[in-house]
């Protein structure tokens, strides 16, 4: 994969996790539900330009796991493979 996000925008492929109810039954993730609020770092961009024109480096890198906000990353394909873009503003916690 060869993909390079500009500004603070990063790509993330989610972390798909099993649902277990408080009754012990286990829901896959092939199950539909909403979209996943963990995922790991893959390609981070250079940072946020900021007024006075200097480059506000990036607080996340590729390898992080990360918790981000449920409905702001946007949804791409590539090479048949499921991932996010979305900006670090977007970006919860390092985990």
């Amino acid at each position: 994969m060869n993909i390079k996000p500009l500004g603070d925008r990063v790509i993330i492929k989610p972390i798909a996790e099993d649902i277990t109810t408080k009754s012990g039954i286990v829901l896959p993730e092939t199950v539909e539900k909403e979209k996943a609020e963990k995922g790991e770092v893959l390609a981070a961009g250079p940072g946020r330009m900021l007024d006075n024109g200097a480059l506000a480096a990036m607080s996340v890198k590729v390898g992080d796991k990360v918790m981000f906000k449920k409905y702001s990353p946007d949804e791409i394909k590539i090479d048949g493979e499921e991932l996010l873009v979305i900006s670090e503003s977007d970006i919860l916690a390092i985990i």
